[in-house]
């Protein structure tokens, strides 16, 4: 599990460049052990300092304008292991230790399930839990 001092971490978030109107970075988790992509978030300021500082993941809700912990509710947290901040300084790529075999609302280890084929799209997984 990564964690920072709340020092180093704000000073790390003041880096970041966050995009107007909502003040947010792109946040892609990616799995730790299997390199999957698991989901595409966002993330403000505070999101990442408690990210950094706790070694638990903190999303921004652009649809509930609140902050959230991937899990608090269901328990399928992710734990942060890695965190790397792209060129361009306005997306994070996060590497999670994800604390179940679901990661997507829709009871799917990620998000990514819906596979496009020459004859449509297919579902590429099955569901691992539904609330």
């Amino acid at each position: 599990m990564m964690k920072l001092s709340k020092e180093k971490a704000e000073e790390i978030a003041s880096t970041l460049n966050y995009r107007w109107p909502d003040e947010t970075v792109v946040a892609v988790a990616q799995e730790y052990l299997s390199g999957k992509v698991l989901m595409v978030a966002s993330m403000n300021k505070e999101a990442v300092i408690r990210t950094l500082t706790t070694g638990v993941v903190h999303y921004w809700s652009k649809s509930r304008k609140e902050l959230w912990i991937k899990g608090a509710t269901s328990g399928h947290i992710q734990v942060l292991e890695k965190f790397y901040i792209d060129c361009d300084r306005d997306s994070v790529l996060l590497i999670v230790r994800q604390a179940s075999l679901k990661a997507c609302h829709e009871g799917y280890h990620s998000c990514f399930h819906y596979e496009v084929k020459e004859d449509g799209i297919q579902v590429n997984d099955q569901i691992h839990y539904k609330e």
